[in-house]
């Protein structure tokens, strides 16, 4: 006869529901800073892949998921910058962008917004004295941060797209 409580409870269902949440929470990652919303989105998949004893998802998908998710921080650094370049500003420019966007990171959502801005600003006057050239860099570079936020959550939402097909088809 078993003891009451020695049975042992399926953590499935809790599984799938920690998996789900780190998901969505790693998809506003993505748009809003403070939170890795890519290694978020991917562990929250692991989760998923793991309450299945990987016998839906195995390395193979995990792999293109992980590949994703890399992805998504090459856009992060090199939006701010091609925005600044596209905008004609100058190559200390396009490096003070990079810059900025790596401080604003400790800066929260506002350090994000403007530190590309100020950084190709910053940097675009050091080699010109001209604040109207200097102001288009940093107007580009900030173009280029929203379009990277674009691109980061398609490569999210890929991510999920990956690990459903591999998981329910």
């Amino acid at each position: 006869m078993a003891a009451i409580g020695s049975e042992a409870m399926d953590a499935t269902p809790f599984l799938w529901i920690g998996a789900g949440l780190l998901v969505v929470i790693g998809l506003l990652g993505l748009a809003f800073p403070g939170i890795p919303g890519a290694p978020v989105v991917f562990g929250g998949l692991l989760l998923a892949a793991w309450a299945d004893d990987f016998a839906y998802v195995g390395t193979g998908t995990l792999a293109i998921v992980g590949v994703l998710a890399a992805l998504t921080y090459a856009v992060e650094f090199g939006a701010a910058a091609l925005g600044a370049k596209h905008f004609g500003a100058s190559p200390r420019a396009v490096v003070g962008a990079v810059l900025g966007a790596l401080v604003g990171l400790f800066f929260g959502i506002v350090g994000v917004l403007i530190g590309p801005f100020v950084g190709a600003v910053l940097g675009e006057l050091s080699v010109q004295r001209n604040l109207g050239g200097a102001s288009r860099a940093g107007i580009g570079a900030t173009l280029g941060l929203a379009l990277g936020v674009a691109v980061k959550l398609a490569l999210g939402f890929s991510m999920v797209g990956v690990f459903a097909v591999s998981r329910f088809l």
